[in-house]
């Protein structure tokens, strides 16, 4: 039950803002409001841990001999974790918000409730056909927000492009359950076999959010930072939330070369992720990076330590990502992100490698360090923000509580709440990291192939990757004016003739058959 708290909170104050946007668009109390409405989510989801684990099943459907498992959830020491970084980021973009040139939003407010709430039944999900469901509402949600909030007919498009291949994703979820049932097994996590969770890794991938690689917003749009900041992470460890919830993630002999994509993966992000020109920019690099880290941790056999790349990526990304103006003590208490990421005793991450990497372990530290190089380079970038001095006097106390919540989670939860805390963790590896990424650091003060002119960086990184989703996208709108033309053909006024034409040739074939 307190599951459905948790999501009824933040469920029913995005509906409250949307009311009061329809009846009272002059309150001036919506900020407030939503604030309230998320605060009290957060504190519901940190009282699951005086139950935890515990679980809320659903009345099954009918027929039960085609739906065997209810809608399901589970709160225990490994969901925990997400589901409180997704608490936590919520709260943390409505109190950064005040520094926004456009504070009253009420639609993006209630847009950022709903994706906390579905977020947090994505990670909880205990079956596939919840999370099938938690999915495909998520998609929604973020469908109707972002055509909503764009305007012009190629952001319409990208958001459509978008929509499109997480429902690949969904497909994929679909396909590994037919794939589990024809072989004789239930419909749920627990007893899905090993070649149909292959399935659920590739749908993770693609739900990630990667294409299109930038969010359809303009550099200039306040949405970019606050709602995008929640777009691109929830949605990202909402995706990455299957993958705590079976055993073995693929068969023995799949298991190498599904780790080494996801290195390679994590490595092209890490490198890309430390050559940003700015946190924004480079966004979906970190989301690609921290992604394949949770990817080989749960390939690894350490669902914990996938949970924990996933709150790392919420917790620390958003502080990042949310910091809009400048602090100086607030960048250098952003570090503590960089302590969150190094996987050292007591960190948040831990437990991030309590499984064996085999011969990627040297590949796997050097993207760490690249990762958490990355973002102390981010952090501590001296200027491009503007300064909180501008600010209200109750700005300037409520922007520092929204990242200064995000970073006292990183170091709370490092130590209680969940399976991975208070963990020594693989600490010979997490040093060595930490190692690299001072050599990093310093190698980027100095050498010019870590810092990239700007637009030499924009112009080289979205013609290299973004040219193969061009090409498939225009072999698709090919493939789409040949099947227009064929109906047009075919329901014009030689329409009658072509159908007869196609008769007799398919009557000849089967004459020449029978012969």
């Amino acid at each position: 039950m307190l599951i459905l708290i948790s999501c009824l909170l933040l469920f029913v104050t995005a509906l409250a803002l949307v009311l009061l946007r329809v009846f009272q668009p002059a309150a001036r109390y919506a900020w407030l409001v939503a604030s309230g409405g998320a605060m009290l989510a957060l504190v519901s989801v940190f009282t699951w841990q005086a139950q935890m684990p515990f679980e809320l099943a659903l009345p099954a459907w009918q027929p039960v001999t085609l739906f065997t498992s209810p809608i399901h959830f589970r709160a225990d020491g490994i969901s925990w974790a997400p589901a409180m970084g997704i608490a936590v980021l919520t709260l943390s973009i409505l109190l950064t918000a005040v520094t926004q040139p456009v504070f009253t939003n009420s639609l993006a407010w209630a847009g950022t409730l709903a994706l906390g709430g579905m977020g947090i039944l994505a990670v909880t999900a205990n079956s596939p056909l919840t999370l099938l469901l938690v999915w495909a509402s998520l998609d929604l949600v973020e469908l109707i927000t972002l055509l909503s909030s764009v305007n012009g007919a190629a952001s319409s498009e990208r958001v459509v492009i978008s929509f499109s291949t997480r429902a690949l994703g969904i497909g994929l979820l679909i396909w590994a359950s037919i794939v589990s049932i024809a072989g004789g097994n239930p419909f749920d996590f627990r007893s899905m076999p090993p070649n149909a969770s292959v399935y659920l890794v590739l749908a993770a991938g693609l739900r990630l959010g990667v294409y299109p690689l930038h969010l359809p917003y303009s550099s200039e749009s306040v949405l970019r930072r606050g709602f995008g900041t929640g777009l691109r992470l929830v949605g990202a460890v909402s995706s990455l939330s299957v993958l705590g919830h079976i055993q073995q993630i693929a068969p023995t002999r799949f298991t190498p070369v599904l780790m080494l994509f996801a290195v390679f993966a994590a490595l092209y992000g890490g490198w890309m992720w430390l050559r940003a020109p700015d946190e924004l920019n480079g966004r979906p690099y970190w989301v690609i990076g921290m992604a394949s880290l949770a990817i080989l941790s749960a390939l690894s056999g350490s669902p914990i330590g996938s949970a924990a790349w996933g709150a790392a990526l919420v917790l620390v990304g958003g502080a990042l990502f949310l910091a809009s103006v400048q602090n100086l003590w607030l960048n250098r208490a952003m570090l503590v992100g960089a302590w969150s990421l190094s996987s050292l005793p007591f960190s948040l991450t831990a437990g991030a490698w309590l499984g064996g990497l085999g011969w990627f372990l040297p590949l796997v530290i050097a993207a760490q360090a690249l990762i958490v190089a990355g973002f102390v380079r981010h952090a501590l970038r001296p200027a491009g923000r503007d300064s909180l001095d501008s600010q209200p006097g109750w700005a300037r106390a409520v922007y520092p509580a929204g990242i200064g919540l995000l970073l006292f989670f990183q170091l709370l939860m490092g130590w209680l709440g969940w399976d991975g805390a208070l963990q020594i963790g693989a600490w010979l590896q997490a040093l060595i990291a930490s190692l690299l990424t001072v050599g990093l650091i310093w190698a980027s003060r100095r050498f010019r192939i870590f810092n990239p002119v700007r637009a030499h960086w924009v112009t080289a990184t979205e013609s290299r990757l973004n040219s193969l989703y061009q090409w498939l996208w225009a072999l698709y709108r090919g493939l789409a004016r040949l099947s227009q033309a064929v109906i047009v053909t075919l329901e014009g006024e030689g329409g009658i003739m072509w159908t007869l034409l196609f008769l007799a040739l398919f009557i000849s074939l089967l004459t020449q058959g029978a012969q």
